[in-house]
């Protein structure tokens, strides 16, 4: 069996990478990082200008139509590069759930800026103390609209957002997604600055009208097409991870080849060899776990279990690649002006972004304990 990238996968692969090697830079992202928005707005239209902000959304709408192993190579690749841009939000979080649930309106009106860089949209998934899995934001039917009453957080972009796609717990206890302007009366959003810089919102629905026209999925199919979005959602999250870990494994190899203690690279000593080798282990972990649930998404496979597994190793083996990279590069580790940090972070946030460790563990505990032996 074949488990190697098509030609078209490298090829969408070798362009994000070649464009953000060129524009997220150390120099850039100090710029970026003291700006109000905390996004590159250059590197957000190159990757527009490029196509790659449509590789997984469909023809009819501007897009490539490549699927979600397109998104999932520019996810990881962004995540190499550190690259502040909200690529995982915009186009998994928010626009995936509308090319595959939204009617024909619903993705001519949004999906089209997507693709050219016009529109950020984000996901509202997460709430304060609650599983993403088990949202309790409440839809009530009034008339023939919906009533949106709960908060949010942890919403990527979500001061900016054109718009976002909010996941709710309806009355008879099913789920619901619903694409919800942000300026729409009785929304409210309050900033949050996370671990890696980035800004997020915490977003209160009061009373919140929806119309028809911002249903996204409701009834007997919101608990599939909830499930669908959060696992894409993680499994991008865990590439952009991937990603991280290995620029942060390449940038300790190269300092541990180049730093010497007594006249030898301290590479070549015993104690600093096993430390980065167990770095690269947890590093290829994250690699192949994502990859494996990525797949099978792509696939259309069950990958629940894949999914967990891979948000596991995402938040716990991934931390101990990273900082077993910040050890062996020492002081320097934590120089600010050296881009480790900035990986280190990216992980650190995302390893809790969408649950963490143990609400993982425990999706997967309920798995192997429900199925048939």
């Amino acid at each position: 069996m074949d488990f190697s990238f098509t030609e078209e996968q490298d090829a969408v692969r070798e362009l994000a990478a070649r464009i953000l090697n060129d524009l997220s830079t150390p120099e850039r992202l100090k710029e970026v990082e003291a700006g109000d928005e905390r996004i590159d707005r250059k590197l957000w239209a190159e990757l527009g200008s490029a196509g790659l902000l449509g590789v997984a959304l469909p023809e009819s709408c501007g897009g490539a139509g490549l699927g979600f192993l397109a998104a999932a190579i520019v996810a990881e690749e962004i995540g190499r590069h550190a690259g502040a841009v909200p690529f995982t939000a915009s186009v998994v979080l928010g626009a995936g759930p509308i090319a595959e649930f939204g009617s024909e309106q619903q993705q001519q009106r949004w999906l089209p800026g997507v693709v050219a860089g016009d529109t950020i949209l984000t996901g509202a998934l997460v709430e304060p103390g609650a599983d993403p899995w088990k949202p309790t934001l409440m839809a009530t039917r009034d008339g023939d609209n919906w009533r949106l009453d709960g908060v949010k957080a942890e919403v990527p972009v979500g001061m900016i957002a054109d718009a976002m796609v909010v996941s709710a717990r309806t009355e008879d206890g099913g789920a619901a997604l619903f694409i919800v302007d942000p300026s729409t009366a009785g929304v409210t959003r309050s900033r949050q600055e996370t671990t890696s810089w980035q800004f997020e919102a915490e977003i209160e629905f009061a009373g919140v009208t929806v119309g028809a026209d911002g249903v996204l999925v409701a009834g007997d199919e919101g608990e599939v097409a909830l499930e669908w979005l959060l696992e894409r959602a993680a499994t991008a999250y865990c590439l952009e991870v991937s990603g991280a870990c290995q620029a942060a494994v390449k940038l300790t190899a190269a300092y541990t080849t180049e730093r010497e203690q007594f006249g030898k690279p301290i590479a070549t000593f015993q104690a600093v060899g096993q430390r980065a080798a167990d770095a690269y282990i947890d590093t290829e972990a994250v690699r192949l776990t994502s990859w494996q649930a990525a797949w099978r998404l792509a696939e259309g496979l069950p990958a629940a279990a894949e999914v967990a597994v891979a948000k596991y190793w995402a938040d716990e083996g991934a931390q101990r690649a990273v900082h077993g990279a910040q050890h062996l590069h020492g002081g320097v580790g934590v120089d600010r002006d050296y881009p480790l940090h900035r990986h280190f972070l990216r992980t650190k946030h995302l390893a809790l972004t969408l649950g963490g460790t143990t609400p993982s563990l425990l999706r997967l505990g309920h798995f192997l304990a429900t199925e048939p032996v």
